[in-house]
This record gives C-alpha cells, structure tokens and sequence, in this order.
C-alpha cells in the first residue's frame, strides 16, 4: 500500500511538471472602419452574366482595415532535450456583422499543430499560410494590410492552405520555409474566360496531385538589409484536369533609422488544364515605411501589374495602385487610423479576373470596377484594437 501511493505520488509530480512546462494564449485584434469608395460594381459572376452592372459610390462599415478581425489560441509544452509541442487555432470574424469568414470555417485563419526543434526547426501540419506569402510579410511596406493590400494577386489567392505540412528553419540570420499541400481547400467560381469553378477540396483518392500545392523561400536579414526569394505553385481542378498557377518572386529591403525601404518583383504564369496559357504578368511593388514618433506610424505603397495576357487578351491596359495609411495609438493596443487607395485599371486592392476578384469574395465587399469605369477610390477611418 505504502508502495503504491509513492509511485502515485511521484505520478502527480511528474505530471505536475509537465503542466508547469505549458502554456496557452489567448489572442485577437478587433478592428473596425467606415468607407468611402466609388465606381463599384458587383462581382461579375454566372449569376450575374458576368456583368459588373453601373457604377455606385459606397459608404459602408468594414471589418478588417489594416488587420483581418481575428481570435485564437495558441500554446507550446516543453518535451526536453529541445523539442517543444506548439499549436495554433486562429478564427477570422466580421466585426461588423459577427459572422465567420474564411467560407465560414471556424479556424480559418490558421488551424495546425507540429513540433520545434531548437536547432533543427520546427514540423506543422494543418491550415497554414505558404511559404511565399509567410516570406513576403517584412517586405511589403502595408504589412499585408487587409482592406487594400493586392495581396491575392502578389502571392496568389491561395496564401493559405488546407491539408499542408511546412517546415520552416532559423539558422542565424537566414529563414528557410517549404510547404506541401494535399488539397488546399480553395474553390473560386467560374469567371470570364474559365467556364467552370476554379479549385475545390482535393484529397480525392486516385488524383494525388488534385488541387495540390507546394513552394519554399528564404528569407536573409541582418542589420538594415533584408532580402527574400521564393517560388509557389497551385494545381487547381479546372473541369475534369488540373491547371496550375506559378509564381515566383525576389524582394529586399533596408532600415534607416525609423524608416524601411521595401521593394520587390513576382513573376506569375497561370495554365488552364489543357496547358494552355491563360495569364501571364509580372508585378512589381515599391514603398516605405515611417515611425514618424512613437505614437505616429506612416506607410506607402505604389504597385504595378505588367499584364502580358489575361484569358488570350493581351491588350489589356496594365492596373496600378498607390496606397497611404497613417496610423496613430493611444497605447500598445490601441490604435486608429486613416487607409486610402487609388487604382487604375482595376479595383481596389487591384481586384479584377486577374487575381480572381479574391479580396471581394473573401470580405464580401466588392472593388469590382462598375462598367465603363477604370479607377477606383477608397477613404477608410478605423480603429483597432488587440488584445
């Protein structure tokens, strides 16, 4: 008896250390805004015709202005000899509305689990962003800010992914990343020029490569300079085959005093899956950014798209954006700010076929330009809180 209860207590011990090695937090940023655009049309989609109708000035209440409206959990358990466990669970919300986004998963945003190595790097499975996108984040002078940053059509609708194992490395000062998915979960509807949906679930038995993706990148940064490559690739269902949409892309950038320099360029080809090519264009950014005090951040940010070929078209004439956000805070928390845009040739966030009209669908507001228009402005004043 007296055996038996030292070897329940040294149980409860060993448990005891293993709970005090633990740790979850909870997370989130609620940021809200009100907006002006003009020249906005729908979507042009089947149900539609394809027509984007006449244009409409829009004064609206957005969630999500310079950061998507998010919760989540995430925690690590030391495992020893320098293996941590580490999971994330992110759920992206509408202020505005309460609703789910992200096609209404609960974690949409970012759902995996894995292990981390202190010196080897760290192994995660599940819903992730890829590796391009992960990469680009410290080069991109509006920081992936949500209400008119062309993220979609820099690093491809498909930043982020189901069914996707990563490995990501830090060795000194250099970031490698490579990711695997098996299905990545993006299904896009039928456009001008694509007759019938675009991706879907994948993971079907028999069609390994099915809605499948994958990609790496590195990522150098020491002292002010900074410098990034990567390449990404997406084999969407397109009727009954596949299709794919490659890009690749290189970026650098550099710290003086309180202001960042960034710039970069990305090469894009998209097939249809006869492969047969069906875009082609190469995009290039430039900007900075500016912590003008403590309190006072600016940044700017001017992108352009050298459209070669959309859908067989190559006459289109090329969209641009330049896009300004000052930003100011009351505390580490919290914040209000001022985003505004101005595109040409497409809508803002440079939303059009060539990227999908994936900022749109994804917000449920839409940039698409109305008929007979070809620019569009946006004014937004927000504020953001994280906790």
């Amino acid at each position: 008896m007296k055996l038996r209860s030292m070897a329940l207590a040294t149980l409860l011990a060993c448990s005891g250390s293993a709970f005090a090695q633990s740790n979850v937090t909870l997370y989130g940023v609620a940021d809200i805004n009100i907006e002006y655009a003009n020249h906005v049309g729908a979507i042009p989609q089947a149900a539609n015709q394809f027509n984007s109708g006449p244009a409409h000035n829009v004064y609206r209440m957005n969630s999500g202005g310079v950061s998507g409206s998010r919760w989540g959990l995430r925690g690590t358990e030391d495992l020893g000899n320098g293996l941590k466990a580490l999971f994330v669970l992110e759920n992206g919300f509408s202020l505005d509305s309460g609703t789910l986004q992200q096609s209404s998963r609960l974690f949409g945003r970012q759902a995996y689990v894995g292990v981390q190595s202190a010196t080897l790097g760290q192994v995660t499975l599940g819903r992730q962003y890829t590796s391009m996108f992960e990469a680009l984040a410290n080069f991109v002078p509006g920081a992936y800010a949500t209400q008119y940053e062309p993220a979609a059509l820099l690093t491809g609708a498909n930043f982020r992914e189901d069914n996707t194992i990563k490995y990501t490395g830090q060795f000194g000062p250099v970031t490698a990343l490579a990711h695997w998915s098996f299905g990545t979960g993006l299904a896009l509807p039928a456009f001008i020029g694509v007759a019938t949906p675009i991706g879907g679930n994948g993971e079907v038995p028999g069609q390994f490569r099915r809605d499948s993706a994958y990609g790496a990148a590195l990522a150098y940064s020491a002292g002010p300079f900074g410098v990034t490559a990567g390449y990404d690739q997406w084999n969407p269902t397109i009727g009954t085959g596949n299709g794919t949409a490659k890009k690749a892309v290189i970026a650098a950038s550099y710290s003086y005093g309180p202001a960042k320099v960034m710039g970069g360029y990305r090469w894009g080809q998209n097939k249809n899956a006869a492969d047969v090519l069906i875009q082609r264009d190469d995009f290039y950014w430039i900007g900075a950014a500016y912590q003008v005090t403590p309190a006072v951040a600016l940044s700017l940010e001017y992108d352009y798209d050298n459209l070669k070929n959309s859908f067989g078209n190559t006459g289109l004439a090329n969209p641009w954006q330049v896009a300004f956000i000052a930003n100011y805070a009351f505390s580490k928390r919290t914040d209000v700010y001022l985003s505004t845009a101005y595109a040409k040739h497409a809508g803002l966030a440079m939303d059009s076929v060539s990227n999908f009209f994936a900022t749109g669908l994804s917000t449920g507001n839409s940039y698409a330009l109305a008929n007979g228009q070809n620019s569009m402005l946006g004014v937004a004043l927000g504020i953001r809180h994280k906790f």
